[in-house]
């Protein structure tokens, strides 16, 4: 079957379409035929050998693949599998032990890391939505506790994850401040910002005090942890990979001083979670936002946009 590989790290023209053997699903698993994938950041990191302790024990070995979430349908079930069927509409991610193999023509997961796609919408849209979709509910929802009323700040509003929070916080009840580019602030406000400033240009100490911070970009943590109510929480879904020291010291040193946390955490979402992010999507609260739909080609030319900056949600992968 055809997917996305790389034999060497590097940057974006290391990529290539390949064919790898296709799987087989185990007894509690399910075998999806991948209608699309969505290119993920922490993917880039991966290609270009930024993260390799991580990559090899995920995968060992070249080439190397990618794709963490996909939407399609289900091809075969394993046989201890009695909540899934052939041909069901579903969404999900790999589970950790399969990591990076969704961006190609079928991928296997366990059957609790999926869950029914949502009506009404085009599987290659909702190829967006999984991974970005589940660590913004778990973010705001189970991390932040964010209730109706409280001021939220969104860095990085206009990417993957944050134009998922900008409309989940609006959704919550939340006053949500955006952070974004200069050409990217009237699309956030669309989204549902109340407010949108230019984060090249703003300085931390002129906005605030929030309630709830959600960091999707990693970098100067600990200013923007000051603009924090006294009881506010702030949860970093990124991380500077620039400074992986600097910012995991804050993030450690906010859980030991003082009431404004810093929490971070890595997504583990099985199936009821899925099924929540369904739920908003079907009611209107959530839509995938897609920047462009690539051909599996044109993977390399899919992660130099992301690496460019300026995007407006997520990179998707089509496999048909």
């Amino acid at each position: 079957m055809r997917a996305a590989l790389y034999d060497r790290y590097g940057p974006p023209e290391v990529l290539r379409e390949g064919t790898v053997p296709r799987p087989v699903p185990g007894p509690r698993q399910v075998l999806v035929k991948v209608h699309a994938a969505s290119v993920n950041g922490g993917e880039l990191y991966a290609r270009a050998g930024k993260v390799k302790a991580l990559t090899a024990l995920a995968a060992r070995g070249w080439p190397k693949r990618l794709g963490i979430d996909f939407a399609g349908e289900v091809a075969a079930v394993g046989r201890d599998v009695r909540d899934a069927a052939v041909g069901d509409r579903v969404w999900g991610m790999v589970s950790r032990a399969n990591s990076f193999t969704s961006m190609a023509e079928y991928v296997v997961t366990s059957a609790d890391r999926i869950g029914p796609a949502p009506v009404g919408t085009d599987l290659v849209e909702a190829a967006a939505l999984p991974v970005v979709g589940t660590t913004v509910i778990t973010a705001l929802r189970d991390k932040a506790r964010l209730g109706k009323g409280e001021r939220l700040l969104v860095r990085g509003a206009s990417g993957g994850i944050g134009s998922v929070a900008v409309q989940l916080g609006r959704a919550y009840g939340a006053h949500v401040t955006a952070l974004a580019g200069a050409g990217n602030l009237d699309f956030v406000r669309e989204l549902g910002a109340d407010e949108a400033f230019d984060h090249r240009t703003t300085d931390p100490a002129a906005l605030g005090p929030f309630d709830v911070i959600l960091d999707a970009v990693g970098s100067d943590l600990s200013a923007w942890r000051r603009r924090l109510s006294p009881r506010g929480r702030m949860v970093a879904v990124s991380f500077d990979l620039g400074h992986p020291v600097r910012s995991l010291l804050t993030i450690a040193g906010s859980t030991v001083h003082g009431s404004r946390r810093v929490r971070f955490f890595s997504g583990d979402p099985r199936r009821e979670l899925f099924a929540e992010l369904g739920r908003l999507t079907e009611s209107g609260a959530v839509r995938p936002v897609v920047d462009t739909v690539h051909p599996l080609p044109d993977v390399a030319l899919a992660h130099r946009a992301l690496e460019a900056g300026g995007v407006r949600g997520k990179h998707v992968i089509r496999m048909l």
